[in-house]
């Protein structure tokens, strides 16, 4: 294809661990239109039987992870799995191996990407597996084309506006230090050491993470990561070594005060914009889309609970949505939001459930 290369791109990343992706397996997709044509879109696409899969399994990231965070499900996946499958794992524009943002993105920008493609590959019988921001970014591409998913894997996401109350990321992980307010305390030059730092954040009091923190970021810019999880601390970091990066990621950390309610803001480089009519779109045609007698798709929640995405709040939202969710979730008390770095042998698990239907 003509906008399919394995030649890469502008990623600020310079040190790539052997298994980002298998030998060969790796590409790269020049955008084709919208406010990011042009630009390169890094994907993993690897087929692992001797037969032509019908099944493929599509990760889609959030934010500040890249496509890395998937690693150690797809690992036990390919190790467990029977079933022939194709798993496309892309990284988003401003993220892992793509190239870097040139304005502050939200998740109708990179919806709109990953719909170009999923439409370019011509992916079909898809199962979706969609963390954080990769939920309102996944639905909102498919919903496009909503015949080519197959089963929807939910980890610590949403696509309804959260509420208000209890848990919420302006109080979340910390009283009065919420995840929303991060990008007006952490300076961008600690962007990336923070953003590694939250992705292997456990359930602990606020004075640990906030101690926890500061040393981090202290023996971070020392060069000393620890060596838990070493290389995907690196590849967090080393992303964020982009100052559009870092605007861009920031800018769906603030949106998080108004996840799924859509909001007004303004960016530097296009002026005033507003999600409002993104949200709108999904929450209007989920259900009639994936909930029918002939079109509905198998559903799945693996929830950490330690988290404003884990409350009971979104669950029901889920299920009123898509009621076929209910008696499909698994709960985790003490898991956090960031649950595929701790239970990628259980999600891994439900994936291979969903193809094998």
């Amino acid at each position: 294809m003509a906008h399919i290369t394995q030649g890469s791109g502008n990623t600020p990343v310079y040190e790539i661990p052997e298994d980002y992706y298998p030998e060969e397996c790796g590409f790269w997709f020049k955008i084709s239109k919208g406010i990011d044509k042009g630009k390169k879109l890094f994907f993993r696409d690897s087929v692992h039987s001797e037969r032509e899969p019908n099944d493929v399994v599509l990760f889609v990231h959030g934010n500040p992870e890249c496509s890395y965070s998937y690693r150690k499900v797809i690992s036990h996946l390919i190790v467990a799995g029977k079933k022939p499958i194709r798993i496309i794992n892309p990284d988003h524009i401003g993220f892992g191996l793509s190239d870097q943002a040139s304005h502050e993105m939200v998740c109708m920008d990179h919806a709109e990407n990953l719909l170009d493609l999923i439409t370019t590959l011509d992916l079909q019988n898809i199962t979706m597996i969609i963390h954080d921001w990769g939920g309102p970014i996944g639905i909102g591409a498919l919903l496009k084309t909503p015949a080519r998913l197959k089963n929807l894997i939910i980890l610590n996401s949403t696509v309804f506006p959260l509420s208000n109350h209890g848990l919420t990321y302006k109080n979340y992980p910390i009283s009065w230090l919420g995840w929303a307010k991060t990008p007006y305390i952490i300076p961008d030059r600690f962007w990336g050491a923070f953003a590694s730092y939250a992705m292997f954040l456990k359930p602990v009091g606020s004075m640990k993470i906030l101690l926890g923190m500061l040393r981090y970021i202290l023996m971070a810019e020392l060069g000393k990561l620890p060596k838990e999880e070493f290389r995907t601390r690196s590849v967090v970091r080393q992303q964020f070594l982009s100052k559009p990066n870092v605007k861009s990621s920031k800018r769906l950390v603030l949106q998080s005060a108004f996840w799924g309610q859509g909001n007004a803001y303004t960016d530097p480089k296009f002026g005033k914009r507003s999600t409002k009519a993104f949200y709108d779109f999904i929450q209007e045609n989920i259900n009639l889309a994936w909930s029918g007698k002939s079109n509905k798709i198998g559903v799945h929640a693996i929830i950490g609970q330690w988290d404003p995405l884990g409350s009971e709040s979104v669950l029901k939202q889920w299920l009123n949505y898509l009621p076929q969710l209910r008696n499909n979730i698994t709960l985790f008390s003490d898991v956090g939001h960031f649950i595929e770095e701790i239970k990628y042998k259980e999600i891994a698990e439900v994936i291979l459930r969903s193809i094998a239907k």
